[in-house]
């Protein structure tokens, strides 16, 4: 007889099955990570852009204003390269509320990009409080 009998063919299936699986769950951390890459590239944008606009302006009155994400767009939209709202991984807005200091603030984190942003805070500057906080990087 020439041919697979059905049990080879069934064990063939099981073993690309469960590498198909293995590939998904590889996969999927890989996105996360990418996630997380693409929101400390974000931040130090809006850092670079807040202090480009500070230089200009003398002074952070216009903070006030960038509370929102759309506000903060506004805010720094002739300072931005591209524009910060454009399917984003996280809410940006600027944080005054920690006075003296002002911070970037990323909010509305998926918990596993937040699992990858938390071993790459203190090469990127960011401070992590805890798992319902947001995310934060000091511009002042």
């Amino acid at each position: 007889r020439t041919g697979f009998t059905l049990v080879e063919l069934l064990i063939v299936i099981i073993i690309i099955g469960i590498l198909a699986g293995a590939m998904l769950l590889v996969a999927g951390s890989g996105t996360d990570k990418a996630n997380a890459t693409k929101i400390v590239s974000d931040m130090r944008s809006i850092k670079a852009a807040a202090l480009m606009k500070w230089a200009d302006a003398g002074n952070w009155d216009w903070v006030t204003s960038a509370d929102t994400p759309a506000n903060l767009q506004l805010q720094l939209a002739s300072y931005m390269d591209r524009k910060i709202d454009d399917a984003t991984v996280a809410d940006y807005a600027i944080n005054t509320d920690t006075s003296p200091d002002i911070y970037v603030e990323a909010t509305d984190i998926d918990a596993n990009v937040l699992a990858k942003l938390i071993p790459m805070k203190g090469d990127s500057g960011l401070t992590i409080s805890g798992d319902d906080e947001p995310v934060l990087m000091k511009l002042k």
